[in-house]
């Protein structure tokens, strides 16, 4: 089935797989056009593919490195004309274990490629399009960034970040630009395959909905973020996390 096309342009960062290819594919099916960038160019070629060549582009690129961000929101006028949406979904989490050994130019990566280039990014839609024409940002967050988060404690802490980088985007691009952030729970992702791989169904028992998450339940969320149905929504950080947060405090 041909979907007609919406008119609207997004970029998503970090989207040849997982949450960001999630939140790519609910774009395309509604009908945006979208640019799609990724560190890996044959998996990057794939997900084009995949998502349709005639309705999305690929950028090849670490998030961080200002030449891609520009060559990516240049690439997206260039294709589309516009740029409506970003999607700030590229990030990273090279570290495992408490922070105190931490290795302070490690946790300087996780800030630049989280928080950093998340802003990059904004700065370089907000002055192409989105200053003169509006639109929307969503940042992915996580659910770590909302409390301590044993032995991701540098993830978390740049996801904290991400979540007060919103708020600050949120009112200084107002009124043109909604700016809003969505907290995931554990997404059955390559990424965060180390949280539950061998021991998913243990791993899900804690979720009131029964299910670790799913790449479409986030894509959903942000197709949400960036539609007429949000207008009055900014500043914002939506936790998607099937229900996990009511266990706090619950014996």
């Amino acid at each position: 089935m041909t979907v007609e096309l919406s008119g609207k342009v997004a970029l998503v960062t970090g989207a040849s797989r997982g949450i960001g290819y999630g939140v790519a594919e609910a774009l395309v099916a509604r009908g945006d056009r979208v640019c799609i960038t990724g560190r890996n160019e044959d998996a990057l070629k794939e997900a084009v593919e995949q998502l349709g060549a005639d309705r999305v582009i690929g950028v090849a690129g670490k998030a961080h490195d200002l030449d891609h961000q520009t060559a990516a929101v240049e690439a997206t006028m260039e294709a589309f004309g516009r740029v409506d949406y970003l999607v700030n979904n590229a990030g990273t989490n090279p570290v495992f274990g408490p922070i105190a050994d931490l290795d302070l130019e490690v946790a300087r990566k996780v800030f630049e490629t989280n928080v950093v280039s998340a802003l990059g990014f904004a700065q370089k839609t907000w002055h192409a399009w989105q200053k003169d024409n509006g639109g929307a940002i969503v940042n992915i967050a996580s659910l770590a960034g909302l409390s301590a988060s044993p032995f991701i404690g540098a993830y978390g802490i740049s996801k904290a970040a991400m979540i007060n980088l919103t708020q600050q985007l949120a009112h200084e691009f107002a009124p043109r630009v909604r700016v809003n952030a969505i907290a995931p729970a554990v997404v059955k992702t390559k990424f965060a395959q180390a949280l539950y791989e061998g021991r998913e169904a243990e791993a899900a028992a804690g979720y009131p909905l029964g299910r670790l998450g799913v790449p479409s339940d986030i894509g959903g969320t942000a197709a949400f973020l960036t539609s007429a149905q949000s207008d009055w929504i900014t500043g914002q950080t939506l936790v998607v996390d099937g229900g996990i947060l009511l266990n706090a405090g619950v014996a």
